[in-house]
Parts: structure tokens; sequence; C-alpha cells
């Protein structure tokens, strides 16, 4: 497989499928677009499309390119687009086609040339099957890409929140975790939140949903400096003048696409 290009990147996962993986890739999208930053999204795979002129295009993926960086083809930000919306080991069983990485290693690769953050946007929750053999945890540990966790703040969130960190950290890094409140807000809100933040190995990067915009691309920055800080083509950024607060977290392997 070619190398990446050595742009910064974060895989972008949830505890579930409809949790708001989307919102928060298109506001972090949307931050580094107000700070001057060219950041591309991508969902390398989705199900669920309905035919355009253009050719099958998926509304969150739509979304990204939206809150992207202008003028990127949407075949470079949804490289499998499967129309069935189903788990999309299925959807592309019944298309007679097999999920393979050549094709997100080549876009992402397109994307990295013009970008200085890629945020790659999953599908459903961390361990989504791809195929008979293969899981969404084998690309992101093959990319080498850090990991952000998406927790939906809803009833079970911590039982989710928790056992989702644990099999991360077991495949990739995890740079931290966003809260994304979901309505209807939940009972004792605040009193979940202190959980995770006492509980999850990794630190809160920020809180968005229902009211609630506390999300800043200079924490997700701050962390992707720690986790690769000899890197010599590490991030510059307002963080690193910053005085750096965050907990230590794992240093893991330098990933290809930074």
């Amino acid at each position: 497989m070619p190398d990446q290009a050595r742009v910064p990147s974060v895989f972008i996962t949830g505890t579930d499928t409809e949790i708001g993986k989307t919102a928060v890739t298109c506001a972090l999208l949307r931050d580094y677009a107000a700070q001057g930053v060219a950041a591309a999204g991508m969902k390398p795979v989705a199900a669920g499309a309905e035919q355009t002129d253009d050719g099958w295009r998926n509304d969150d993926a739509l979304a990204l390119q939206a809150a992207s960086r202008p003028g990127l083809a949407y075949a470079d930000i949804n490289p499998w687009c499967l129309p069935l919306p189903v788990a999309p080991e299925f959807a592309a069983r019944d298309m007679g086609v097999q999920l393979t990485r050549e094709p997100v290693a080549v876009a992402h690769r397109r994307l990295s040339l013009g970008a200085e953050r890629v945020l790659v946007e999953g599908a459903g929750g961390w361990r989504l099957p791809l195929s008979s053999d293969e899981e969404m945890p084998d690309w992101v540990a093959r990319f080498r890409w850090p990991v952000v966790l998406v927790v939906g703040m809803r009833l079970g969130c911590l039982n989710h929140a928790l056992l989702t960190a644990e099999s991360i950290r077991l495949r990739a890094p995890l740079l931290g975790w966003i809260a994304n409140v979901l309505p209807p807000v939940q009972r004792r809100l605040d009193d979940n939140l202190a959980a995770l933040q006492q509980r999850m190995p990794a630190p809160c990067l920020g809180i968005l949903g229902c009211g609630q915009h506390r999300l800043s691309t200079t924490l997700l920055d701050n962390a992707l400096i720690r986790f690769a800080p000899d890197s010599p083509d590490r991030i510059q950024s307002a963080a690193d003048s910053m005085e750096r607060t965050l907990p230590e977290t794992r240093r893991g392997t330098r990933p290809e696409s930074i």
C-alpha cells in the first residue's frame, strides 16, 4: 500500500450509529476554516445513498463536503458509497463488491495534497464489520490514524463509552472524546459528564448539541501534538504557545498520515 501524505489525520468514531459523528466532524471542520486552516472531511464508507445526476450521494458525506475546504471531489470524500441503508458488509455484498482499503488510501492521498488536516469519519460504531474477515479497526490500525470518540449522551452512555474506549486502545491511540448531547436531554447530564471525565482514559475535547457548543480544534491540535511530540512534521497551531493543561496520554506510534 502506498504511503499516506504527511498530513495530520484523525479518525472520528462513535459509541453507536446516529449519535452525532457527522455533526461533530462538521463542527470541527468549520472551526478549522474559521482559523484559516485548510481541512478536509472524509467518510471512507457510507451505506444509504440517493441517486442524483452526479451519481450516488450520501447525506453525511455531502455535509462533510460542504464543511470542508472548497473544491474537493465527492469521490475522494466518500470512495465507498453504497446505496442500501444497511450494514456496509451487507450493502457491499448485495452490490457484488468487496470493501477494500486501496480506494481509501488513494482518496486520502488526494485529499491530503491541499489540506493541513484530514478528519476521517467512520460509519456506525467502532467495531463496524466490513467483510467476513475485516472490521473498521483493521483499516484504522493499518493507516495508523489516532482516534477521537464521539459519545452520544443518553442513557447507557457510560457503559458504551468505557467499553468503546477500551476496545479502541487495543488497536489505536485514543486522543480524546467529545460529548454530543442528544435530544431529549438525558437526566443527570452533568453527573454523566463528570463520571466520564473521571473514568475515561483520555481527555474530553469538547461538548456539542442541544444548545451546548464548547468545541474547539485547539484542544484537538494539542492532543495531536501530544500524540507525536517528536515528529519532524508536527503541526504548528495556537496550541504550541498554550500552557498544556491536558493530562498526559499514552504515546502511540507515529501514524503514516502525520
